[in-house]
């Protein structure tokens, strides 16, 4: 028996050396780079190996400013290069997860455009929206797994934010309202690309585009938008950092992969998502990581008792 594991163990990773020289070999853990200032957001370590992203404009409901905009795009990046973070939570600070985008904000970003002809106008009005969808879409890009703790309202640009979160999960007091068709536009940083994709019914992502309707979090669930309803904040979140903390202690390599292979896949045919995980596992499949969960396996222990490395 203790042979035949060993040759499958070698098989699945010949260059891999035994686990009690990986352990007595590494180095000790580098720092954590300084984050870079925030003003509208907070980012904490609340579990080992786990981010907390908070929307952090209580007194305003959260609403997201020019700047919080900006500083999204900036906490993403870092944290995608953040080989000490495997997983992420983002939640808001205060009554709500977010009010939506600041009106005065985008009434300033309208009024800065060229005066001089509607062509020009209509391009840098153009850039600025592709800046905007950024914002989300860093998240979606981000190879770490972003969790979405929702309390409270969620409205407008918040649930273009969670649309592009890899899993959602609410409190029993949250909504959810896709406004922007009540301030005369229609969205367009992901909402009506993403929210299709996410709810199983078209009729039901239509009706709340073009009506504006809130949806509650029962109906939420039951649509598929959140997985899972809790009772309160307090509960909520201690669930979603339990859930990262559970996605933190698996391989980083098999982490990374299964979402970057997840978000492959669900815009292209079954073929090429089979032929783009195929590719990349002819790499990922030579990592130590696999005799390392395997022995583990054997072992009888969890994931969370295996030195995995950094990635």
């Amino acid at each position: 028996m203790a042979a035949g594991v060993a040759r499958l163990l070698r098989a699945l990773c010949p260059s891999a050396v035994p686990v009690s020289r990986l352990v007595s070999s590494m180095s000790p853990v580098s720092p954590v780079p300084s984050p870079r200032e925030l003003q509208t957001l907070r980012v904490t370590q609340e579990r080992p190996q786990v981010l907390h992203v908070q929307l952090h404009r209580p007194s305003k409901r959260n609403a997201l400013n020019l700047q919080c905009w900006r500083e999204l795009v900036q906490a993403f990046q870092d944290i995608s290069e953040d080989p000490s973070c495997r997983a992420v939570v983002v939640s808001g600070a205060g009554s709500a997860f977010t009010a939506g985008i600041d009106l005065a904000d985008l009434g300033s970003v309208l009024a800065q455009l060229p005066q001089e002809d509607a062509a020009r106008r209509a391009w840098a009005l153009r850039r600025r929206i592709l800046e905007f969808q950024e914002s989300f879409s860093v998240m979606e890009k981000c190879p770490k797994p972003v969790i979405a703790a929702v309390h409270g309202p969620c409205i407008g640009a918040g649930v273009d934010l969670i649309s592009a979160c890899d899993i959602r999960f609410c409190s029993q007091d949250a909504s959810f309202q896709v406004k922007e068709v009540d301030m005369g536009l229609a969205a367009d940083v992901g909402t009506l690309q993403r929210l299709p994709k996410i709810v199983g019914s078209q009729s039901l992502v239509n009706e709340l585009a073009l009506t504006a309707r809130v949806m509650r979090a029962p109906e939420a669930l039951s649509c598929g938008l959140v997985s899972r309803v809790l009772p309160d904040k307090e509960t909520l979140l201690d669930v979603a950092f339990g859930v990262a903390s559970a996605i933190a202690a698996r391989s980083p390599v098999a982490v990374q992969g299964t979402k970057i292979n997840l978000v492959y896949a669900r815009d292209r045919p079954v073929s090429e998502g089979l032929q783009h995980v195929a590719t990349w596992n002819m790499a990922m499949l030579q990592t130590e990581d696999i005799p390392k969960s395997v022995q583990a396996a054997l072992d009888k222990k969890g994931p969370e008792d295996v030195p995995f490395a950094k990635l």
